[in-house]
């Protein structure tokens, strides 16, 4: 094997180390120019003249040797995010960075996601009773079709984040902003809210039914299509909260909004306003 023509592969490899396709390509390479200047020495030119023939034939690989990498990197990272359909009960990822990841049809119940940075990333179909997203960043995750039953979100960072027709009972959000998350087609009567405040947002087609959001903040936060029967809004502080339904309001609806108890709570006066034609008990309120 000609040493020059190794150095000279090297170098030219050598800003993809670690990519097994280049890799592979580097070896192949390498024995077909070694066999190159072996077949021109043969036909009896001088060395220099043989190496100077057989650097020649390789071309430009430089832009294919790069497209190969990015195809090596892209398709080890899909592997890298993908936890679908896996056993993974109990499983470590705290701290982890993991952008965009994948959790479909998973066992992650008890999994320890604390202080994880899990932007963009998916969880679906999942069993995911207990568990930790405390501290984790959860910007625009959604969380669908799943089991988080008794899963703890103590300063988590909620933003854009989606929780769709999923189970929550026993679901612990303390101490951090939700900042235009949406709970879709969520039961939520046996969620605890603690210390929480809600910058935008929605609440479509969810079960508030005797939940307590006594002391939380609501800003610019859509109620309207919630279900709100004996919801407790005592000392909360409300700003262009709108309880509006998106359809015609009925004698059902009047009747559920006569429940909510807004007593100590305070509010601009738009939702003031609102709810006063609507028929709220506003009793105790205070207009900011």
């Amino acid at each position: 094997m000609n040493e020059r023509i190794s150095r000279y592969v090297d170098n030219l490899f050598e800003p993809y180390a670690g990519a097994k396709s280049v890799a592979e390509l580097k070896s192949d390479l390498l024995a077909d120019l070694n066999e190159r200047f072996a077949e021109l020495t043969a036909q009896g030119k001088d060395e220099q003249t043989a190496l100077n023939e057989t650097l020649g034939s390789i071309g430009d690989i430089e832009e294919t040797l790069g497209e190969m990498a990015n195809l090596t990197h892209t398709l080890e990272r899909q592997v890298l995010v993908n936890f679908s359909a896996q056993a993974l009960k109990g499983s470590d990822f705290a701290g982890v960075k993991l952008h965009g990841g994948k959790f479909m049809a998973s066992e992650l119940k008890d999994a320890d996601f604390s202080g994880a940075d899990l932007t963009g990333s998916s969880f679906k179909a999942s069993a995911m009773q207990g568990a930790n997203f405390d501290g984790a960043n959860l910007t625009d995750c959604s969380f669908l079709t799943l089991d988080l039953g008794n899963a703890s979100f103590r300063e988590s960072i909620l933003v854009r984040t989606q929780f769709y027709a999923s189970s929550l009972a026993g679901v612990k959000f303390t101490h951090l902003k939700l900042t235009d998350v949406t709970f879709s087609a969520v039961d939520l009567r046996n969620v605890t809210f603690d210390g929480c405040l809600f910058d935008g947002g929605e609440f479509k087609n969810s079960d508030l039914r005797g939940q307590n959001f006594d002391g939380q903040t609501l800003r610019n936060v859509l109620l309207g299509s919630a279900a709100l029967e004996n919801t407790s809004f005592q000392r909360a502080t409300l700003q262009n909260v709108s309880f509006a339904p998106p359809f015609s309001l009925s004698k059902k609806y009047y009747r559920a909004i006569k429940t909510i108890q807004f007593e100590g709570a305070s509010m601009d006066k738009l939702t003031y306003n609102a709810l006063k034609g609507l028929g709220a008990n506003l009793s105790g309120v205070t207009v900011l």
